[in-house]
């Protein structure tokens, strides 16, 4: 058994595809696309590359892929946030969920497909790649924006939507027709979803404790194994392998080792996804995407048209603006793997041989397109808010506007007239402060007066200072009692600063000499009191 030739092809694929990658991270392409494009040139239907490697030669590998994708879309699945906040979820994903899925259903029989095959349409069109999505919120640093909650809540409602409609999707593509046959294994693949995210939700110290070591070498052998263990029950059982793999993600991800699983996952998953993109390119062929070209340009528009309503809807019911609005649109409006899983599915089930074609060439537009928008939206978001019109205001009627006018001229003529009262009160009132506050302190009023004589003053101004208090009106002394007086407030501030302030005559309190003994530094001199 010679496998150098294999080898080297392979290599060589793997080398071109960092390339590539390399060369889209420049405008932004996420690497979905690049790895499927590679594996198209190298396809035994185009002579891009002079290299003969056909796609039966990796697909063991490429299911790796697939199972480990989902494994990790499982992983990621967060609990706390859907049950947390599951009214809210449920109405806003399943909202978008179903306009999307309701219409690609509607596309696809329009188009002359069977219901089998729209069916597998309206997953293709109404479902998004969670891991492009979770990248692009990354690389665009949109993790700390408004939208951001709504988004990856989501796309957890999106999860388990994927979960259920895997489930009956397989059971359709199976090809029974008998009704008691299909309806056993439907209840076998929701009792099998119901024991699993039960699992996950209550039993995450029992999993944890299961699969507790210490070694890393054992710990990858065995949630490695797992994923594998547990595509071949969903295969057995009729759910797929691809959600039998994301089911135990749901159930170790609920553990104490979910970070440790992501951190051996993670590379693993890369590896074995770019078998699985590129094996799906090599089984492409160029010259089918011309029967099915008109219906992607068809799909493309219908995607684009209707994320922008699914977001302005999604916007709406979290009250957001535009802004938010549009950017929702350019991260849910990116298509990928789930697209790609379900034209795997529908060529080994037997479907329309043109799904495939479309699947290819429909994942690469949007893999190229949804990235561009979601890098741009902000700036279309700017120029939409601009541009849409402002709330009308209300005008006011005529009997309205005269009301108001001859209440404002009410309350102008009681503010003069408040006023001046305030005006006459700060006059009269301004050496009676300064006598009671100054007879206080001990202070002479003028330069060389006895502290008595001082003291008699005051207390003489300040007895004709009541008498005068007490024959003012009531309703001047009301309004008085409602209006501050500032020159009142001036005065008081000013006489209780010149009582604290030390006296000058006075010499400064001399400070305790310093201990030889002591280790302290000696206090350094103030240059000033602040006091």
């Amino acid at each position: 058994m010679h496998l150098g030739e294999d080898l080297i092809t392979l290599g060589i694929l793997l080398v071109v595809a960092y390339i590539f990658g390399r060369l889209g991270k420049l405008i932004g392409l996420p690497s979905i696309p690049i790895y499927m494009i590679v594996g198209l040139l190298a396809s035994p239907y185009s002579n891009f590359f002079p290299l003969d490697f056909e796609s039966g030669d990796i697909e063991l590998i490429a299911v790796f892929g697939l199972i480990l994708l989902l494994f990790s879309l499982g992983l990621e699945f967060d609990q706390e946030e859907f049950f947390g906040n599951a009214k809210t979820l449920l109405i806003s994903g399943g909202s978008w969920v179903l306009i999307n899925m309701g219409a690609g259903y509607v596309f696809g029989l329009l188009v002359g497909w069977g219901p089998r095959e729209a069916l597998v349409i309206a997953g293709m069109t109404g479902t998004s790649s969670s891991a492009i999505i979770t990248k692009l919120l990354i690389e665009l640093r949109r993790l700390a924006n408004k939208e951001t909650p709504m988004i990856l809540g989501v796309t957890v409602v999106g999860d388990i939507f994927i979960a259920v409609y895997l489930s009956i999707v397989s059971v359709v593509l199976s090809g029974k027709t008998e009704v008691w046959p299909i309806v056993l294994q439907l209840s076998i693949a929701f009792l099998f979803l119901v024991v699993m995210f039960s699992l996950a939700r209550w039993g995450g110290r029992v999993v944890s404790r299961l699969v507790r070591t210490k070694d890393d070498e054992l710990f990858t052998i065995l949630f490695f194994g797992l994923v594998i263990l547990f595509a071949g029950i969903g295969e057995i059982i009729g759910v797929t392998d691809a959600i039998g793999a994301f089911l135990i993600g749901v159930v170790l991800g609920a553990s104490s080792y979910r970070s440790k699983i992501e951190r051996v996952a993670v590379p693993l998953r890369d590896i074995f996804a770019a078998f699985f993109f590129l094996n799906f390119g090599l089984a492409l062929n160029v010259a089918e995407f011309g029967s099915v070209l008109q219906i992607v340009v068809i799909a493309v528009i219908m995607t684009f048209v209707l994320s922008l309503g699914s977001g302005a809807l999604l916007a709406w019911l979290h009250k957001m603006g535009v802004r938010e609005g549009v950017n929702t649109a350019a991260i849910f409006v990116n298509r990928g793997e789930f697209t790609l899983i379900l034209a795997t599915l529908s060529v080994s089930a037997g479907l329309d041989p043109r799904l495939q074609p479309f699947a290819g060439l429909y994942v690469l537009t949007m893999a190229i397109l949804g990235p561009l928008f979601a890098a741009n939206s902000e700036k279309i978001g700017a120029l939409l808010s601009r541009k849409l019109p402002g709330r009308p205001k209300r005008p006011h009627d005529a009997m309205l506007n005269e009301e108001i006018a001859l209440v404002e001229a009410a309350t102008k003529e009681q503010a003069a007239e408040a006023h001046e009262r305030g005006r006459r009160r700060a006059s009269d009132d301004t050496a009676t402060t300064v006598a009671k506050y100054a007879g206080a302190t001990g202070r002479t009023a003028k330069p060389g007066a006895r502290d008595d004589d001082t003291a008699g003053g005051t207390g003489t101004q300040a007895g004709s200072a009541g008498e005068q208090a007490k024959t003012r009106g009531a309703d001047e002394a009301e309004a008085e009692a409602s209006a501050p007086n500032a020159v009142d407030a001036a005065m008081i501030a000013m006489l209780e600063f010149a009582k604290d302030r030390p006296d000058p005559r006075r010499s400064p309190p001399k400070r305790p000499a310093p201990d030889p003994d002591s280790d302290k530094p000696a206090p350094k001199p103030r240059t000033g009191d602040y006091t």
